[in-house]
């Protein structure tokens, strides 16, 4: 569920979102009517995983999802794609990242990672079922 934050003048929404892993405020890219209802989002986080300036290896195999200052943190298992894509799982939902240069560690495939991005990078989109 979505709770609905004040928006800040000609930005965008921002949200309250609650998940089973946690809480975070994010922007919100839906119709400002629906925000206080229950939604399934898609997660869309524009920065890429660099390693290790915002990720690196987490001491706890607990997903996470929490606001830390002005920056959202996702812990999650790390999966690597063929197509250079990671693949965040937390718990259930999974949030694609880009890779930066350089690639990331041998062995860190399957692992469990934090990663900390902005604020502003992280957006939610509601959908249907």
């Amino acid at each position: 569920m979505a709770e609905p934050l004040q928006p800040a003048p000609a930005r965008p929404m921002t949200v309250r979102v609650h998940s089973a892993v946690g809480t975070a405020v994010v922007l919100w890219q839906g119709a400002s009517e629906a925000v206080a209802r229950e939604h399934h989002v898609e997660w869309t986080v524009d920065t890429d995983i660099a390693w290790p300036g915002n990720a690196w290896p987490s001491a706890s195999e607990t997903p996470e999802l929490r606001d830390d200052g002005d920056h959202i943190l996702f812990r999650g298992r790390l999966a690597l794609a063929e197509d250079g894509v990671a693949v965040l799982e937390l718990g259930g939902p999974v949030i694609l990242f880009d890779l930066a240069e350089p690639p990331l560690p041998e062995g860190v495939d399957g692992s469990w990672v934090e990663v900390r991005v902005a604020q502003d990078r992280v957006a939610v989109w509601p959908y249907e079922v």
